[in-house]
């Protein structure tokens, strides 16, 4: 009736608005929602592998990304960071954590494959010395002493611990340490033997941080090295020695890793291929990497980076600077002074 009500025609106007209110309120509770709400519209899958150190961290950010973006499969590798190039290179992997930076003939071998990358700095490791606790005569090695143990003209020779030094007991010296495809390996031979790689061959080598880890714990002979976060995982099990590099015994801590005062802290990368480069799903994950970077390294047992060095690394993320700024630098080299050199 013209003018009158129409109470169909009402009911259906008053429905029609209920479902619109609701659907506001709807798209307001998801914009409102939290990373930790599950509210997540992303999907997709990012395939990481590399470094066994950097591991504990890309799986606690991979972790808290999966709370965020349920839809977006997130799987971490540790096959070790030479491994890890190998995949990466062949566009296997979207992400390599590494221990050191890429070598010239990884780069090469990306670039013959049309790989591109940037390179992020994420944490500080302090390559960590262990014995057994029961070793009480040992609390601090010169970088001279484990050149002695480790180089390779000690192969077959070097096999008790007063051959390294004679005030040291007349025992046997088992070493343990990570295979040839891991970073710490690369890292610590180039530290202390001064060449990386150049290392004897008849140690115990695993290629999980676990099993060097239970073997120092049960032998009150052995000496290995390990990143820092393993260490502190399993401090009741081990005993980390100090470590002079010249200037006088210094121990893993935080401290002395961030002033470079300890001589086998490094950094923590992670290479994000270009060819992933314009995936919203990893865009999301590498910004949610690197807002929580600096949070998690401390809860996993690696140290952050400074402020000014994690204003740095996103700055190079969101240019999309390809390419590597720390391949071929010394250990013990400054974060925040090879970044500014590199701006």
């Amino acid at each position: 009736m013209a003018g009158g009500y129409d109470r169909r025609g009402g009911r259906l106007a008053l429905r029609a608005c209920a479902l619109l209110l609701a659907g506001t309120l709807a798209v307001a509770a998801f914009s409102c929602a939290g990373p930790e709400s599950g509210g997540g519209r992303l999907s997709g899958s990012i395939v990481i592998d590399g470094s066994g150190t950097v591991f504990p961290l890309s799986e606690a950010v991979a972790e808290g990304f999966r709370g965020r973006e349920p839809k977006v499969d997130v799987v971490v590798g540790s096959s070790g960071t030479g491994a890890g190039f190998q995949k990466f290179c062949n566009g296997e992997t979207a992400i390599q954590d590494a221990s050191r930076p890429i070598t010239a003939s990884e780069m090469e071998t990306c670039r013959s494959r049309g790989i591109d990358f940037v390179e992020l700095p994420v944490a500080l490791d302090a390559l960590t010395v262990v014995v057994h606790p029961s070793n009480r005569w040992l609390e601090c090695i010169t970088v001279a002493q484990l050149k002695k143990m480790w180089e390779p003209a000690a192969e077959g020779v070097v096999t008790r611990w007063n051959q390294v030094d004679p005030s040291w007991p007349e025992r046997p010296l088992h070493l343990y340490g990570p295979t040839t495809a891991h970073g710490s390996f690369d890292y610590f031979t180039e530290a202390v033997v001064g060449r990386a790689r150049a290392s004897r061959g008849d140690y115990s080598a695993s290629a999980d941080y676990n099993v060097i880890v239970a073997s120092v714990s049960a032998d009150g002979d052995g000496l290995g090295y390990m990143g820092l976060a393993y260490y502190q995982q399993n401090a009741s099990r081990l005993k980390a020695l100090a470590v002079d590099g010249g200037q006088g015994c210094v121990q893993p801590a935080p401290e002395k890793v961030i002033d470079g005062s300890y001589p086998l802290s490094r950094p923590l990368f992670i290479y994000v291929s270009s060819r992933a480069m314009g995936r919203p799903d990893l865009r999301a994950f590498v910004d949610y990497y690197l807002e929580t970077a600096k949070g998690l390294a401390a809860e996993v047992g690696y140290i952050p980076l400074s402020d000014e060095a994690y204003e740095l690394v996103r700055g190079r993320w969101q240019e999309g600077r390809t390419g590597s700024a720390f391949a071929g630098s010394r250990p013990g080299t400054s974060v925040v002074d090879v970044l500014r050199g590199a701006s």
